[in-house]
């Protein structure tokens, strides 16, 4: 994560079932589902003006910490959040053992 992202808070919006940063006023989010203890991370999304700027990852790495430091486990759905942890692969321990995608 670029350091600029380092002390930007994550937001776990219930309401909108949003993981979100807020970068100068404009938003990184990841959608997601919430089952008991598995969080189904669905899609990534960040606004125009933070296109290619680090802050998917960002807020990627942000939810993983989060979803590990919560003691859930992870389906990757999202086409992004799934790449990242084939290139992150020691995030597979936070993967749930019903998803067989990573197989």
């Amino acid at each position: 994560m670029k350091p600029e992202y380092l002390d930007i808070p994550l937001l776990k919006n219930e309401k909108d079932n949003q993981f979100e940063i807020t970068v100068e006023g404009h938003k990184a989010l990841i959608v997601y589902k919430e089952h008991q203890s598995i969080i189904t991370l669905i899609h990534t999304e960040v606004e125009p003006d933070l296109e290619g700027k680090g802050a998917a990852t960002a807020v990627i790495e942000k939810t993983l910490d989060y979803i590990e430091e919560n003691k859930y486990t992870l389906v990757p759905l999202c086409p992004l959040v799934f790449a990242y942890i084939k290139r992150h692969p020691e995030w597979k321990r936070i993967v749930d053992s019903s998803f067989k995608g990573f197989e």
